[in-house]
């Protein structure tokens, strides 16, 4: 390796490469650096700038481009000298980061030291052509009856949870991240802006279940610079690309992208870039966009799902974030916090929630029970507000049936956390539905 980069040094002093572009810092601003004199300059290029810090291209104007710092050695001043390295900033990565924490420079965060075997990563590739793209019809398994019977997800899709804090957000994707254990399936755990503490609970949580062996945690914490944890995500994504591109298939949970959302705006007002509704900049659909769209069935037989969580405040998920993310992925899982306080959990509103593939990815008899007990607890849940005060004496018969059958299709529902439960297990749980009336009864009093 290290031969091959002194070949390729040599070759570019031969063919007079090794000129490098040089400007001057004529403004430091918090996160960015403003650059003049630099010629020829492309986007997420690399700038050192006078060996006391190292960051890439951000944007690009009329006489100058605006460079975000990832590392910062010394303090920066105008008149600085900048240089283009005549490359594109890259992150590193090493395959014995699995099970462990890390950052996007090959760092195991809880160890303390960097891995061996280090190879660059791209902050993005190329987008994945459509013609390389297959359907969506494998199932992936949460372990979670609600969503599993209900709100299926398959493998290479992109669900959005979603819900207000303190719903179990995080939860439901650490129980989809155990119970891919024998499924053949890596996991990638995007932590974004958490404390370390909050990290450390959750490796710890996937360690103890097992599930870290397939699982890498790739983190950047609230007190990091604001670039490192923008790039963040795309790098880990760019890593499930190659892992796809190798025919794996790859979970990547992004926790969360409403803290992303906020970091970009932080840079993008810091880098004098115009404001657009809720201050955000105008290209902020772009670039959740651009990284939710590498969730795919690859026609290789790899995929890569992806599961976003996005916080709410007051359940308001018709919010600018909120809006964009559900306008680009595949369906949302909606949590509710009047369910959690009432002891639903997982605390889905099950009439919000949706997956847009749906039936594709589940078996005929998934399908067609999951079906079954989907209408009857939404047609339970219509009612249930206006009548579970009343008296169920003085209610019809019909009413008085659909009461009984959908408390009882409510309370099986619940699950405790890192429990998860097999399709079959599934099944069995909702076969009175198709028995009438006396197995409803039967069921109630078993209860």
């Amino acid at each position: 390796m290290e031969l091959n980069k002194i070949d390729r040094r040599v070759e570019d002093i031969k063919n007079n490469d090794n000129i490098y572009s040089v400007g001057k810092v004529i403004k430091v601003n918090p996160y960015t650096v403003i650059v003049s004199g630099l010629n020829d300059i492309t986007y997420y290029e690399e700038i050192n700038i006078a060996d006391k810090a190292k960051g890439f291209v951000f944007s690009v104007g009329k006489n100058s481009v605006t460079v975000s710092i990832v590392e910062i050695n010394d303090k920066i001043n105008p008149g600085d000298l900048a240089y283009s390295l005549k490359k594109q900033f890259r992150c590193l990565f090493s395959m014995d980061s699995m099970g462990k924490v890390i950052d996007i420079f090959g760092n195991d965060l809880i160890a303390g030291k960097r891995f061996d075997n280090l190879v660059e990563v791209p902050i993005e590739n190329e987008p994945i052509p459509l013609m390389d793209r297959g359907l969506v019809t494998r199932e992936f398994l949460t372990g979670i009856t609600g969503i599993d019977m209900l709100y299926p997800i398959g493998r290479g899709q992109r669900q959005l949870i979603i819900g207000d804090k303190k719903t179990g957000k995080t939860q439901i994707a650490l129980d989809a991240i155990v119970n891919q254990k024998d499924k053949n399936m890596v996991c990638i755990y995007v932590a974004i802006g958490k404390t370390k503490k909050e990290v450390k609970d959750i490796y710890y949580e996937l360690t103890k279940r097992g599930a870290a062996s397939y699982t890498i945690i790739i983190a950047s914490f609230h007190d990091e610079l604001p670039n490192r944890t923008y790039l963040t995500p795309y790098v880990a994504l760019s890593i499930a690309e190659e892992m796809m591109m190798d025919s794996y298939d790859v979970l990547v949970v992004i926790d969360d992208l409403k803290k992303h959302a906020d970091v970009y705006r932080q840079i993008s007002l810091a880098s004098k870039k115009t404001p657009g509704r809720d201050a955000y900049p105008s290209d902020i659909f772009f670039a959740h966009s651009k990284l939710l769209e590498k969730g795919c069935q690859h026609k290789n037989g790899g995929s890569i799902t992806i599961l976003p969580i996005v916080e709410t405040k007051s359940s308001d998920i018709t919010d600018y974030i909120s809006t964009n993310i559900i306008s680009i992925c595949d369906g949302q899982l909606v949590l509710s916090s009047k369910n959690f306080a009432k002891g639903e959990k997982p605390a889905l509103n099950y009439g919000l929630s949706v997956s847009r593939l749906g039936g594709n990815v589940q078996d005929k008899e998934m399908k067609r029970l999951g079906s079954l007990v989907r209408n009857e607890l939404l047609e339970y849940l219509d009612v249930r507000d206006v009548y579970e005060l009343a008296n169920i004496d003085e209610m019809s018969p019909e009413l008085q049936k659909r009461m009984k059958e959908g408390k009882i299709i409510l309370d099986k529902l619940r699950q405790y956390k890192f429990a998860p439960k097999s399709k079959d297990e599934m099944l069995s749980l909702y076969k009175f539905l198709e028995g009438g009336e006396n197995d409803a009864s039967r069921q109630d009093n078993n209860n």
